[in-house]
C-alpha cells in the first residue's frame, strides 16, 4: 500500500518541499497513535505538539519511513544546500553569533523549549519509539536540559581568553589561548535517542558561537517534525536552520561546512568523513561498537543484575550505542548471573515484557526482522536461555538471553542494536580481556567487581571510549566526564566543556610591546649572537649574561 507523507518547509530559504512518498506496513501503520497513552485531537497532540505539517494520509507507520523515503517533487539539491550554507555564512560573518548576549539568549531558549514543551517532545519520542515517558525524561529531556543548565552557568568561563605562560625568548611578553567560533558547522542526529543527539550537540555549537544546521534522522521522523517546528519558534533562523529529509542528504556533505558532527553507525560515518576530506573539514564522529560487561564472581548479584538490564533492556530496549551489548562472565558464575537477570526481569517487566509498558518497540520492521535473523542463525537459536518472543505486528521482541553463541555469528560479529543479550562464558575471568581486545575498540565498557587490582587492570589494559566500574551508560550523564569513542567506535568528544571545545578553534595569542627589542634575532648573524642566543634557549641565563659581554664560561 502506497502512503503519503507531507512536509512543507517553513525556512526562508527554498527548502525541499512537496510530497514524499513510503511504503508502510498497514498492520502496524497506527501503531504510534492507537497505543499512545497521550491525548489526541483528530490525529494530533491536543497541544499541537506534532507540527500540523507532518500529515498523515490515511495510516503512516512512523517505523517504515527511513529505507524507502523518496521524493516525488522538488529535492533538497546541491543548489538548494549551497544556497542555505551561503546564507548562514553572511550571517555568521556578521559577527552577531560571537557574542555572549546572542550565546546565552539561544540557551536560555533552548531550556525555556524544553520546559515549555516537555509533553509535546515526550508524545513525538513515544510515537516514534514507543519510549516509556520516565525513560524519555530521564535519558533525553533531563540530560538535555542539564546541559543547556551548564552551558548557560558556565558560558563566561569558557569564553574568557586563558593566560598562558611565556618564554625568556620572548621576554618581555605575555600570551592567551582564546577560543573563537569555527564557522558554519553541521549535525546529523540518530534516531535511537533523537531529541538529546540532536539538541546536545546544537547547544554545543551554539556556546561556541557557530552558526549551525541540524539534520535530524528520517527514522524518528514525529521528532524531527517537532525539531524543525520548535527550532523555528524559539531559535533564531538567521544562524540556527534544521533540515529534514532523506536518508543520507548528499546535497548537505558537498558543502563546504567548517564541521561535521554525526552521530550513527560506522557505515555511514566513513561516507561523512569521505565527503568532509574533500574540504578538508574537520570531523566529530560518534559511532557504536560491541560494548562489553565484564562480571567477577564477587559482586553484589542483585545489583550487578539491576544495573545490566538498565544498560540494556531500560535503555531504549537495547538501542543504544553506549548499551551493554553482550556479557563476559564465568562458566561456573553464568548460571548464578543469568538466574538473577531473569529474576529482574520479571520484576522490571512482569511476566510479559512484550506487553509491559517500560519496554520500548524496535524502530522499524527493518530492524525487527535484522534482529529476528539474528536469533535464528544457524547455532544461535538454540543457544537462548531466556526470552525469544516476538510480536512483529507491534514490532516488539523481548529481552533474551542466549549463552556462548558461537563467535563466526552475525550476533557476536555486528553490533546487536536490541534486546538480545548474549553471555559468552570464560574459564577465568582475566580471560575477558582478550575477548574485549580481539574485537574493535568499543564505544563504552563496563566491569563489575570489587576486587581493586581487576578495576586497575581493566582501566590500565583495556581500551574503550568510556568506562564503567560496577555499573553501565551513568558515565555519560557526567558532564565533566568527555563522552566519545576510539578507533572504530568515533572520533571526538563532547559533553559539557568539551561540547564548547569541540565546536571552537583554541587560537594561540603572543602579545608583545615595542620595547625591549633586541638586534640578537636580527641579521647580520655573528659568532657573539650564536654565543648568547645558545644560551638563552638552553635557560643558561648567567652565561648568556656572559656571552653578551663577549665572554665564556670557560674564560
Amino acid at each position: 500500500m502506497t502512503k503519503l507523507l507531507k512536509i512543507k518547509h517553513h525556512h526562508t530559504i527554498p527548502f525541499a518541499g512537496g510530497l514524499y512518498r513510503t511504503t508502510t506496513r498497514s498492520n502496524v501503520a497506527s501503531l504510534a497513535l492507537a497505543t499512545s497513552p497521550f491525548q489526541f485531537s483528530s490525529g494530533y497532540c491536543s497541544k499541537t505538539c506534532i507540527p500540523s505539517r507532518l500529515k498523515l494520509v490515511s495510516s503512516t507507520c512512523y517505523a517504515t519511513l527511513s529505507a524507502v523515503v523518496k521524493p516525488q517533487e522538488s529535492a533538497f539539491d546541491g543548489k538548494e544546500a549551497a544556497l542555505l550554507v551561503d546564507e548562514l555564512r553572511t550571517n555568521f560573518n556578521t559577527g552577531r553569533t560571537r557574542s555572549y548576549e546572542w550565546r546565552i539568549s539561544q540557551l536560555q531558549n533552548i531550556a525555556k523549549m524544553i520546559d515549555e514543551k516537555e509533553k509535546c517532545i515526550t508524545e513525538a519520542l513515544y510515537q516514534d519509539l514507543s519510549k516509556p515517558e520516565l525513560e524519555a525524561f530521564l535519558a533525553e529531556l533531563s540530560n538535555t536540559k542539564s546541559s543547556c543548565m551548564l552551558a548557560i552557568k558556565e558560558l563566561k568561563n569558557w569564553m574568557a581568553p586563558e593566560t598562558v605562560k611565556t618564554s625568556v625568548t620572548t621576554f618581555p611578553s605575555s600570551a592567551q589561548i582564546v577560543s573563537e567560533p569555527l564557522g558554519v558547522v553541521l549535525v546529523i542526529s540518530a534516531w535511537n535517542f533523537p531529541f538529546l543527539l540532536s539538541v546536545e550537540p546544537v547547544i554545543g555549537a551554539i556556546s561556541a558561537g557557530n552558526a549551525v544546521v541540524l539534520k535530524p534522522s528520517e527514522i524518528a521522523p514525529a521528532t524531527s517534525s517537532l525539531l524543525a517546528k520548535l527550532f523555528s519558534e524559539y531559535l533564531d533562523e538567521t544562524a540556527i536552520r534544521v533540515v529534514e529529509g532523506g536518508v543520507l542528504n548528499t546535497a548537505l556533505l558537498d558543502q563546504k561546512w567548517d564541521k561535521i558532527f554525526f552521530t550513527g553507525g560506522a557505515r555511514v560515518g566513513r561516507i561523512v568523513m569521505a565527503a568532509a576530506a574533500k574540504n578538508l573539514t574537520p570531523v566529530v564522529l560518534e559511532l557504536g561498537g560491541k560494548c562489553p560487561a565484564l562480571v567477577d564472581s564477587d559482586v553484589n548479584l542483585q545489583v550487578a543484575a539491576r544495573r545490566i538490564i538498565t544498560g540494556k533492556w531500560a535503555c531504549n530496549n537495547g538501542q543504544a550505542c553506549i548499551g551493554v551489548d553482550y556479557v563476559i562472565t564465568t562458566k561456573d558464575f553464568a548460571p548464578k548471573l543469568i538466574d538473577a537477570l531473569k529474576t529482574e526481569l520479571k520484576t522490571f517487566f512482569g511476566e510479559n515484557p512484550l506487553k509491559s509498558k517500560d519496554v520500548s518497540r524496535i524502530v522499524n520492521s527493518f530492524h525487527f526482522k535484522r534482529l529476528e535473523s539474528m536469533m535464528k542463525e544457524n547455532g544461535v537459536a538454540n543457544k537462548i536461555v531466556h526470552g525469544g518472543q516476538t510480536m512483529e505486528d507491534k514490532l516488539k521482541i523481548s529481552p533474551t538471553i542466549l549463552v556462548d553463541v558461537p563467535e563466526e555469528s552475525s550476533m557476536m560479529q555486528e553490533e546487536i542494536f536490541g534486546p538480545l543479550l548474549p553471555v559468552i562464558t570464560v574459564s577465568k575471568i582475566e580471560d575477558g580481556f582478550q575477548v574485549i581486545r580481539s574485537k574493535p575498540k568499543p564505544l563504552a565498557a563496563y566491569l563489575f567487581t570489587d576486587n581493586k587490582v581487576l578495576q586497575n587492570r581493566f582501566v590500565e589494559n583495556v581500551s574503550a571510549g568510556g568506562m564503567g566500574i560496577n555499573e553501565t551508560v551513568l558515565h555519560v550523564t557526567l558532564k565533566d566526564l568527555p563522552f566519545g569513542g576510539v578507533g572504530e567506535s568515533g572520533i571526538g568528544a563532547y559533553h559539557g566543556k568539551f561540547s564548547y571545545e569541540t565546536f571552537s578553534h583554541k587560537k594561540g595569542v603572543l602579545y608583545r610591546s615595542f620595547d625591549g627589542d633586541s638586534d640578537l634575532r636580527y641579521p647580520p648573524y655573528t659568532p657573539e649572537k650564536k654565543r648568547v642566543l645558545k644560551a638563552l634557549l638552553s635557560s643558561d641565563i648567567f652565561g648568556a649574561i656572559l656571552a653578551f659581554f663577549g665572554f665564556s664560561k670557560d674564560s
